[in-house]
């Protein structure tokens, strides 16, 4: 009697590659986790009340039951404050990557598919744009422009766009190859059909991957324009603000340092490592590549 071997598409492969890497996996909870948060905060904590409401009587309090963080020089709930400010940090990261995901994609496809002296003009112009230093453009769009949520997505997608566009023309190159791509021509399919129809899907994957890579850049550095007071308005929490804020009590309140800073470390490291992770997974060559474990020191054999 024979059996019949059941075949699985790329994309159960893939999810299957991911759910095998436990350290993949850990960063994805921990990224739906913080998703969680973002989405939530409202129904928790009151933003007027709680997040930016002062009290001069229970400045620096240290946590309790009624403050599980404690209290700011201002009397400020530090719990509400850190996780409104996950909030603003997602916002601005994950708004960026998407738009600038789309940017991509399009003038990606479009230079690769069309070539010629429209390829050379697009790249010649995302060449000027890698040649400004990212940091100064950004503090120039904010002075001109203010510091606020708006703002900061524009800088950080003038910014990231150029290096994401390289990306997703060379996956739309890699894909154009391939010999359907001239069976389609041959048939009347318009253009845009066989841009986005035919290659995008063949070259949406290294596009998922640089974006979620880009996540943990554009927290880093959200964390660091609010540090320098350059972040989003007062007073809306950031975690970068938060550091800068709590610096001064350095010596005598900890805690209030560490804080925003394990959630800068902890956030970006996860989109970096989740980030890994799909991208192993949806390489065929390391999707099944497992690492040789190596033999503890003391039980090696002396030869």
């Amino acid at each position: 009697m024979n059996k019949t071997i059941k075949s699985h598409g790329p994309g159960y492969e893939v999810f299957r590659a991911i759910f095998r890497n436990k350290l993949t996996v850990v960063c994805l909870i921990f990224v739906l986790l913080l998703v969680f948060i973002a989405l939530t905060v409202d129904f928790f904590f009151d933003y007027d009340t709680d997040v930016i409401g002062q009290d001069p009587l229970n400045m620096r309090q240290k946590p309790s039951a009624e403050h599980w963080f404690g209290t700011d020089d201002k009397g400020r709930d530090y719990f509400a404050r850190t996780l409104y400010a996950t909030r603003v940090s997602l916002e601005i990261a994950v708004g960026v990557n998407i738009l600038a995901a789309i940017v991509a994609i399009v003038i990606g496809g479009i230079s690769a598919y069309y070539g010629g002296w429209l390829d050379t003009l697009l790249m010649r112009f995302i060449d000027a744009i890698l040649a400004i230093p990212s940091v100064l453009l950004i503090l120039c769009i904010v002075g001109v422009f203010g510091n606020n949520i708006p703002t900061l997505i524009l800088g950080f997608l003038i910014t990231l766009s150029p290096g994401l566009i390289r990306n997703a023309r060379g996956a739309f190159m890699v894909s154009m190859q391939n010999e359907y791509l001239e069976a389609a021509r041959a048939s009347g399919t318009s253009d845009f059909k066989i841009i986005f129809g035919h290659l995008l899907p063949n070259s949406l994957g290294p596009i998922i991957v640089s974006s979620t890579m880009s996540i943990g850049s554009v927290i880093t550095a959200t964390a660091g324009l609010g540090y320098l007071g350059l972040g989003v308005k007062l007073p809306t929490p950031d975690w970068g603000r938060m550091l800068s804020e709590a610096q001064k009590y350095m010596r005598t309140d900890l805690y209030l340092l560490l804080i925003p800073g394990l959630c800068i470390l902890l956030t970006s490291t996860a989109f970096n490592l989740l980030g890994d992770g799909i991208r192993d997974a949806t390489d065929p060559r390391l999707r099944g590549f497992v690492k040789p474990r190596r033999t503890p020191f003391w039980k090696r054999s002396s030869k």
